[in-house]
Parts: structure tokens; sequence; C-alpha cells
């Protein structure tokens, strides 16, 4: 923490510089620091003796800023006093237990700055700057002061237009409100069982930093957050941040396309995921997208919360028989299935029980029979006239047939249940609650009488029953493993297909077809961490990574597998997905 105090002066280049003030760290002699207001930042230029030195803190690293003041001095009795803490102990500005004996009004101005030590990765690190503002007798002044430089730093964090005309009309009455506030859906039985921790000892003091508000709830059971997000107001919020998995980041993406507004919703409700699973894949492809350091994991979630920057993200509706749903990571057939589902039962372990069933796995190597066919990312969308396309269901639920009329959607039966949480009350900064649902904690899924209706986005393919024709390529034979990604990453340590995007229109197709080696298979599954497997798969004809728009497979129905959609598993059947470009909004550091 660097802590310096100020001494007012006047402003000289007032174009260019918002604000300016001359400080003096408290611990050091002969040492001041002159701090100015820039748009792109807060320069601190150190002056002594000998030389200058300036370091710029740019605005997109500073999360927020609080304005407080002195703590009244602890007193062991009426008539002496114990000596002051040499830290610097400060309250809220309008704290009972305020020192009226130190007129200071004090800035604490929170940034996570980036570092790179040479041997170590580069990663983000918290970096308090106090400023004390002690120009003038009475702290009502001094406050006045700090909240001009708090109002300007907060608008420009804001990506508002500030001047320094506008600085000289800030006042009390111009005090910075937060206008976010945020909805956070917390898994507390996720990868290890960690999710409500991570969210207290990890995200909440960030926000409470920021001064952004939230109201928390709580999973009580599989499907939870899918039903608040269908059935909640979600207007009243600015986004909704997802703490856990990415099972529960299926349920709140696939509640929004269960709303008759998801057109609109899905615009105007942007998701942020903090990982608290096992696999986390989509945190980790949002942060390597944004090119945003993952160490520690959570940070890059955080910081994507409180800055409310958005992109678009790719979309892939997906079909089965009975079914739909729409995706955001992945669709898998055979050996990464069947590690995601079978491994469930040493969920306890968190990443670990991956790599531990991938060795079990590979010993035990399976194939698959079936049919895969796929539209190549170049070739035309082309449909025959005469084809009738799958409708999406807008207004009933008729019942599943077979033929090219009627499809119907159905809940997703999850692999995980969330065991219910205690009645507890936790608060966060500017009046956010945890919101407690202990009066729903006798809620049964399987006590939904109507199931919910699939709204989105019709499909452009034709309809499972119907053969598909030129330019489809169709593939035949035994596998070992079909899984198309649309992410970069399929979980923290599995960097799929580096050249991915969030929002390139494409599907990632690969396939290793049967008679591969379990020595090439391991190898493959080695240089997965670090992308080496995209070599390895250029000089094996039995692997490849295919463009497309979209796919078909086509299991043989003699016999039984694994299928998964974003990790979750599915009914073992005739599956098919297209890719909606830009169709999702996802909040990126």
């Amino acid at each position: 923490m660097t802590s310096i105090e100020g001494i007012k002066i006047e402003t000289p280049n007032q174009n260019k510089i918002l604000l300016e003030e001359t400080f003096y760290v408290l611990t050091k002699k002969n040492c001041v620091f002159r701090v100015r207001l820039l748009k792109r930042g807060l320069s601190l230029v150190k002056e002594n003796e000998s030389h200058l030195k300036e370091q710029l803190i740019p605005i997109s690293d500073i999360i927020g800023c609080r304005c407080l003041r002195s703590k009244k001095p602890e007193r062991s009795c009426s008539c002496q006093s114990l000596p002051r803490s040499a830290s610097l102990q400060v309250v809220e500005e309008y704290s009972v237990e305020l020192d009226d004996s130190d007129a200071s009004a004090y800035l604490y101005i929170y940034a996570y700055l980036l570092q790179k030590t040479k041997g170590t990765p580069t990663r983000r690190e918290r970096t308090i700057i106090t400023l004390r503002f002690r120009s003038f007798d009475k702290f009502e002044d001094n406050h006045r002061e700090a909240q001009r430089w708090r109002t300007a730093i907060k608008k420009l964090i804001n990506g508002d237009h500030v001047s320094y005309s506008q600085i000289i009309d800030f006042s009390l009455s111009h005090k910075f409100k937060e206008n976010k506030r945020l909805l956070v859906l917390c898994n507390p039985k996720s990868g290890a069982g960690r999710g409500k921790s991570i969210f207290q000892q990890k995200i909440a003091p960030i926000l409470q930093e920021a001064e952004i508000p939230y109201d928390l709830h709580i999973t009580k059971y599989a499907n939870f957050a899918r039903e608040f997000v269908r059935t909640s107001n979600l207007y009243q919020w600015s986004g909704i941040i997802v703490v856990g998995g990415d099972g529960v980041v299926f349920e709140v993406i696939n509640g929004l396309f269960e709303r008759w507004d998801w057109s609109e919703t899905v615009k105007a409700i942007p998701i942020g995921v903090v990982p608290g699973g096992s696999g986390n894949g989509l945190a980790r492809s949002v942060a390597y997208h944004s090119g945003e350091p993952f160490i520690p994991s959570t940070l890059p979630s955080a910081l994507a919360a409180i800055k409310c920057k958005v992109t678009p993200m790719d979309l892939v509706r997906v079909e089965t028989k009975s079914q739909i749903m729409f995706s955001f990571l992945s669709v898998g057939w055979g050996f990464i299935s069947d590690v995601d589902i079978e491994s469930e039962r040493l969920r306890i372990l968190g990443g670990q029980r991956f790599n531990i069933w991938s060795v079990a796995r590979l010993i035990g190597l399976r194939s698959y029979k079936g049919k895969i066919w796929y539209l190549p990312a170049n070739a035309p969308m082309n449909i025959p006239k005469d084809v009738e396309l799958s409708p999406i269901n807008l207004g009933s639920s008729p019942d599943i047939s077979t033929s090219t009329e009627h499809h119907v959607t159905r809940q997703r039966l999850d692999s995980w249940f969330s065991a219910n949480s205690r009645r507890t009350a936790y608060f966060s900064a500017n009046g956010s609650t945890y919101q407690s649902t202990a009066e729903q904690e006798t809620g049964d899924p399987s006590a939904i009488k109507e199931k919910p209706r699939m709204y989105g986005p019709a499909s452009q393919l034709p309809c499972l029953t119907v053969p598909l024709e030129s330019p489809w390529v169709c593939v035949e034979g035994r596998y070992l493993m079909v899984h198309a990604s649309y992410q970069s990453h399929l979980s923290e340590d599995c960097l799929f297909v580096p050249d991915a995007k969030l929002n390139d229109g494409l599907i990632w197709l690969l396939v290793i077809h049967a008679g591969t080696k379990r020595s090439q298979l391991l190898q493959f599954l080695l240089g997965l961490s670090t992308g080496a497997h995209l070599n390895f798969i250029s000089k094996h004809s039995r692997i490849q990574l295919l463009p497309v728009k979209a796919f078909r497979i086509e299991p043989d129905p003699s016999e039984q597998g694994y299928i998964t959609v974003d990790g979750e598993q599915v009914e073992y059947g005739p599956i098919q997905a297209e890719i909606f470009p830009e169709l999702g909004r996802i909040m990126v550091p």
C-alpha cells in the first residue's frame, strides 16, 4: 500500500491534466509525489533530491476508489490513551467511530496492476494508493476535494467523457453513484464444493472495492438457476454473474432462451463467469481471448464483472430427438465424454478427476460405430426447398414424433444436484444482501408439472430424420472420439483450439478414428495442455480437426455410450448442431 498526503497546488496544463496535487510520503523524508489525473490514467511523479521517476497507473487497471476518514483511536481508560498504530486506520466517511481531531479526507484507489517477473508468469497484483487530503482546516472542505477526485476517476473508469471544466463544477451534490446492480447465482456444490467460499473470499471483496451492489442467490437443486432466470424480472439487474462450473452456465443460458422475451434479454443482460467447477472451460477461454492472466483464476472474472465490458459470443443450437438446447462450449461423443461423465464419482477431487479417469479409459479404450455429417466452414447453408426445417417451439409442446413435422423440448437431466445450503446472512457494500432461499428448500424439480417451452432462433437445418445432401460431407466408421468445440479451452488446462475466438462463427470438429494407437492417443492428450497436439494432428491421418458451420452425429443404435453437451449428459442417439454467430453476450476483463 502506498500512502501519501497532499498539499493543494495550482494545475498547470489544464488542457491535458484533469487534476493535479502534490503529496509527500508519510514514511520517507524529502520524498514528494506529484499526482496527476489524466484521461489515460493516474500519473505518479516521484521527486527527490537526485532525480524524477514517473509511474502511470492505467485507468483500465483501476477498479474503484472510496472516500474514508480517520478512525477514532482506542482508549484504555478515560485518562490515558494508547499510541496510534503505525498503520493507518480508517472507516466509512459517515461512521460513528470518526476521529474528529483529524480533518483529513482519505481517498483509497484500488488497482490491479500487471506484474511480470523474470521466470514467472504474468499476473495482476492488488495495489492500493492512499491520497490524504488536508489542505483545509475543515473535514468538509478536504472531503469535497477527495470527492472531486473520486467522481472524476469513477467516470473515467466507466468510459464517460470528463473535461476539466466539468471537474471544476463537481461538488458533493454530484457525488458519483453506481447505477449497476448485479445478480449473482452461486452453486455451492460445483467442483470440489467451494462455490460459496470462492465468492465470499475472492469476488465479494473486489465488488466492494468497486462499490458495485449485487444480489446473491444460492442454488438449491439441479436447474434452480435455469428456473430462476426463466421466471425472474431480470431487467432489475445489469448483468448475471455465475459462480460455479460450466453446468450452471448451461442452466443460465438455456433459462434465457426459455423466456418469451429471449431476444431482448440475451442482448440486455450479459453473463459473467466465475470459475468454481472442475473444468471451467468458458472462464478460461474468456481470459485467453482477452489476453488476461489466469492467475489467480477468479480475478479475470471479477474484473469483467465490475468493468461491464461486454463482447458478443457465438452460441450453438443443439437438437436431439426429444429436446432443443443452446450450448456455449462443446458437444462430445467418445473418449472425452466418457471421462467427463464416468469421473463424476470423483468430483470431490476437482479438476484432477479428469486426469485420473483419462488413464483408466486409456487402458480400457473404447470405440464407437456411427456416421458423422458436417458442413464445411466455407460451404453455403444450402437447404433444398422441399425439405422441411425443424421448427422452434414457440407456443406449444406437442408430443414427440419421428416425422419431420413435430419436435418438442424437455428439461435437461443434469448429472449433478446441488445440496440444500443452510440459511445464512451475508452483506455486501451499499445495501447488497444475501438473498436466502430457505423458503424454497422443500422445492423439488420433479414436482414441476409443466415443462418449459424453448424459444430462440429457428434452426436452418433439416430435421434429424431428413437425409443430408451436398455440400454436407458424410464419414462412416468407428471412432475413439468426436468432439466439437467453439471455445479455445475445454477446461482450465485443456487448450483445445488455440485459434478459436469467442465470436469467430466456427465450430471446431475433432475426429479421432478407431485404429489410433494408445501411445498416439496418449501423446495427443498430453499435448492438449499447451496446444502441442496440433502438430501431432498434422502428422496423423486418423486424427482430424475441421472448421465447420454445423454437424450431425448418428451413433449406431445397437451400441451404448455417452453424448455430452457442455459437459452434461444428454440422450444417446442422433444429435445435430449449428452455430449462431454472436447470439450471446459475455463479460470480458
